[in-house]
């Protein structure tokens, strides 16, 4: 409200500016049709044309132009309004002119000013916008910066950084890969060449930063500019991608690279209508609800209106957190939050009829690698009794939809982790054939950020000082964002169809090696070392997605895929509750990859 009055005055500033320009223009237009003639360019009709000019430029100018509102001096916007208020005006006094009363002057007189007084006002506007954006003096403290992009994002980002003096970032050039905008000019910065001559013109114009106003560059781009820039000692900032831009993509949206941005994880586009239909007005439970796959599904499903959501784990101080960040409050004093562990039975059949869900998303599990290869009993505690255990009062209560969480590592297991997941997946295929239900699983790799990642673990080394510890020069894995996965979570929920895995598109896996060497760089810590330690018993150099021989199979989302895997029954699997199978992983790698695919039973047969 503080500048509204300012503003105001401003505007009114430029109408008696464009009332001089009227004035001018009309006795200009007077003068050359009366040959200079003085007495007559100034003569009563001529005067009262000016006066009648003026009259409506003021007043629709206040209405539908130029002073009813506060545009950017020189915008097209201003533009548009300033010329529909002169050819607001001009037609009627030509129009009475040259048909209906002579007493106006010449009968062109109205045209001609018209068309004299709306080149002197795009004039005068031009002419402060230029003023207004000449070239700055750089001074030492500001960042001189390259700009990648001539294309939409660039301009803005020019202009931007062009008015704001207190940005610290002076426009010096662009690069642009399109040969037809060569020797282009944006607010005087020159397009000097493509991003192959970045460190040709970096060394010439002495830049120190790169900004990347590409918002729908991809992962190889930015990692090439990235690397680039590091070898010439560049700074790199980046403007978003313009899916996550609210207004124009102007210098204040510049930020600098993250993991994602090399990573090329960015927001997906979703079938809401499709999501909201499976999730609105429903009593959905979420297990492992204080984890973080688990978390993310409650803050995404609590947007979609379920009549109940019902947060269930093991760890209080988890649940206090998802809690906290879904509701906003943490008293932890309604049934909504269910503290219980999926390896009690009778504990989950005692939730499930109490609340009766109709959606489940099981994320419960056990999920680090090494530890599970010590302790395989674990994993066949929790992920695999603890899912049947879930699987079996969500059939007892008859849930509409059961989603299994499953992981990359079930495609061709190698490792207990991928054992025991797999297993998940061939249960929750048997319950899909129990009853008209739908139960499927989803299956998708690393999550960045998630508790007790490859990041955060490579992030708290680095915070110590280092090493950072590799296992391998080329290992890779597979990355998404938390609320991507989630989100492909709920829309394969919405999609899948009875027992299948649903596969979630991963991109290109990354190396975990190339990741380390990013967060170091990112970390501004030159002396952080990274040593290779050798690949742990049950890792592969390379994750799978699919498991061969797989069928794979369009979905109605391009991000999901889908397979199907052979049942296990979960009798037989049950049977093994109260016996007691060795501390090892066999039992799980033969139920995980039955000899034959056609096999019910598997290995416990």
């Amino acid at each position: 409200m503080r500048n509204s009055t300012p503003r105001r005055s401003v505007r009114w500033l430029w109408a008696a500016v464009d009332s001089l320009i009227v004035v001018g223009s009309v006795v200009i237009a007077a003068f050359l049709r009366y040959d200079f003639d003085a007495d007559l360019a100034l003569a009563t009709p001529v005067l009262t044309l000016t006066a009648l000019a003026v009259a409506g430029q003021l007043v629709l100018g206040s209405i539908i132009g130029p002073y009813a509102v506060g545009h950017e001096r020189g915008s097209y916007e201003e533009i548009v309004d300033v010329g529909k208020t002169v050819v607001a005006w001009t037609l009627p006094l030509g129009i009475v002119g040259m048909f209906v009363d002579q007493r106006f002057g010449p009968r062109s007189l109205a045209f001609t000013g018209g068309a004299l007084a709306m080149l002197g006002m795009f004039g005068a506007r031009f002419v402060l916008r230029a003023a207004r954006t000449r070239p700055d003096q750089l001074t030492a403290s500001h960042k001189r910066v390259l700009i990648i992009g001539a294309g939409d994002g660039g301009r803005q980002v020019v202009r931007s950084l062009r008015r704001d003096r207190g940005a610290g970032l002076m426009p010096i050039g662009l690069l642009d890969d399109d040969s037809h905008k060569r020797r282009l000019r944006i607010e005087g910065v020159r397009v000097l060449g493509t991003r192959a001559d970045l460190p040709e013109v970096a060394e010439q114009t002495e830049a120190t930063t790169v900004a990347i106003a590409i918002p729908s560059a991809d992962a190889g781009m930015i990692k090439d500019v990235r690397d680039t820039a590091a070898e010439l000692g560049l700074d790199v900032m980046i403007l978003p991608r313009t899916s996550e831009l609210f207004g124009r993509p102007d210098a204040n949206r510049l930020r600098s690279l993250d993991l994602a941005d090399l990573l090329g994880r960015r927001p997906i586009e979703l079938d809401r209508s499709a999501i909201a239909e499976h999730i609105q007005g429903r009593t959905v439970l979420v297990t492992g609800a204080g984890g973080s796959i688990g978390s993310e599904l409650c803050r995404q499903i609590a947007r979609f209106g379920p009549s109940k959501l019902l947060m269930l784990d093991r760890d209080e101080s988890a649940l206090h957190a998802t809690q906290i960040s879904v509701t906003g409050k943490g008293l932890l004093d309604d049934d909504s939050v269910v503290l219980a562990d999926i390896r009690d039975e009778d504990r989950l059949l005692e939730v499930f009829e109490q609340h009766r869900p109709e959606v489940v998303f099981h994320a419960a599990a056990l999920k680090h690698l090494p530890l599970l290869e010590q302790y395989p009993m674990e994993a066949w505690k929790t992920n695999v009794l603890g899912t049947l255990n879930v699987l079996r009062a969500a059939h007892a209560v008859g849930v509409r939809t059961f989603v299994n969480i499953s992981t990359d590592k079930a495609a061709n297991p190698s490792c207990v982790l991928g054992y025991s997941k797999r297993v998940t997946e061939r249960l929750t295929a048997d319950y899909a054939e129990r009853d008209e239900h739908t139960y499927v699983s989803v299956r998708f790799g690393n999550v960045l950020g998630s508790r007790g990642s490859v990041i955060t673990a490579f992030t708290a080394q680095i915070e110590q000082g280092g090493p950072v510890t590799v296992t391998h020069p080329d290992v890779e894995r597979y990355f998404m964002l938390i609320p991507e996965a989630c989100q492909l979570v709920l829309q394969a929920a919405a999609i899948g169809r009875d027992g299948e895995v649903m596969v979630l598109d991963m991109g290109q896996p990354a190396k975990i090696l190339d990741v380390a060497e990013t967060l170091i760089e990112m970390s501004g810590r030159r002396d952080v070392d990274i040593v290779f330690t050798g690949l742990r018993p049950g890792e592969k150099m390379s994750e799978e997605l699919f498991t061969p021989g797989e069928s794979i199979r369009e979905t109605g989302h391009p991000l999901v895929s889908s397979v199907d895997v052979p049942m296990i029954s979960a009798d037989a699997v049950a049977r093994t509750r109260h016996q007691h199978p060795p501390a090892s992983a066999d039992w799980m790698r033969r139920a995980a990859v039955p000899v034959t695919d056609s096999s019910r039973e598997g290995a416990t047969a």
